[in-house]
């Protein structure tokens, strides 16, 4: 199977129906991606195909054929400089465990490309990775910082509930 992942090209010999997680992570040695829940649900395995949010667990390797992967190894700059959300990341020191957060960010990514600029109810509507540790204020905070909106983010409540819930 040829695709690309990070903007390289890649060939992988495995089985049409392997996950493209365990492809990143097996074959390619990309292991930010990370193995959460294996039906979708949690996001921790979050990467871009073609631009569009995917969860990794759920795709086959068969649907990549000539498709583009980003994963969270693929954000940072050529020189290595991180992207503006992992900066954010950083500055709001949003991970406690971190297991989920190369997934969060990877959503948030995909948010600020989509809308530019996120109302509070886009990030709601568009965050529904889960956090155990409930960081949620702090991600809200991070995606605000992102896009210029850091005074805004100030003004984010103390607590929140799970973002995506309705």
């Amino acid at each position: 199977m040829d695709f690309k992942v990070n903007g390289k090209p890649v060939s992988v010999e495995a089985e049409a129906d392997t996950p493209l997680l365990w492809v990143l992570r097996e074959e390619l040695a990309l292991t930010g991606t990370k193995f959460g829940c294996g039906i979708a649900a949690c996001g921790a395995c979050s990467v871009h195909v073609d631009g569009e949010l995917t969860r990794s667990c759920s795709v086959p390797l068969a649907d990549m054929a000539g498709k583009s992967v980003t994963t969270i190894e693929g954000l940072k700059g050529a020189d290595g400089t991180l992207h503006a959300v992992q900066q954010a990341w950083i500055e709001a020191q949003v991970p406690q465990c971190g297991y989920c957060q190369s997934g969060q960010i990877m959503a948030a990514v995909a948010l600020i490309e989509r809308t530019g600029s996120p109302s509070d109810e886009q990030i709601d509507e568009a965050m529904t990775n889960i956090c155990r540790c409930g960081t949620y204020p702090r991600i809200r905070k991070a995606i605000l910082a992102a896009t210029g909106k850091a005074a805004a983010a100030t003004s984010a409540p103390a607590t929140a509930p799970a973002m995506g819930e309705a």
